[in-house]
């Protein structure tokens, strides 16, 4: 059977709203992870005892990927500002240098 064809989104409606309204309704969007255009189609459908025609999502895949995001945001951050937060030390030098040659190698910085 094939695929039903996807129809052309081109035409739109105009509607007035209050402001206090529009940013509920936006805030509720925001909330169910949706568009404000999704939202306003799925009434319609509904109206017209269309089916809801949304494409769900799987929390938990959305739930891992924003872990991995912020994981990998946070890395980004917290790395070179620790790094300027932590002024190097003679000491610590000297702990990582371990033949005292005033040179790090890669062998010497994998052995600490």
């Amino acid at each position: 059977m094939a695929a039903a064809k996807s129809l052309k989104k081109n035409v739109t409606i105009e509607v007035r709203l209050p402001d206090e309204a529009k940013s509920a309704f936006m805030a509720r969007c925001v909330r169910e992870n949706r568009t404000a255009s999704d939202a306003i189609r799925s009434f319609i459908d509904q109206q017209l005892g269309a089916p809801d025609r949304r494409v769900r999502r799987r929390p938990t895949l959305r739930l891992a990927a924003a872990a991995l995001f912020g994981t990998l945001l946070g890395a980004g951050v917290a790395v070179p500002s620790l790094a300027h937060s932590l002024p190097p030390s003679r000491t610590s030098f000297e702990h990582l240098d371990r033949n005292h040659d005033g040179v790090l190698t890669y062998k010497e910085y994998r052995a600490r």
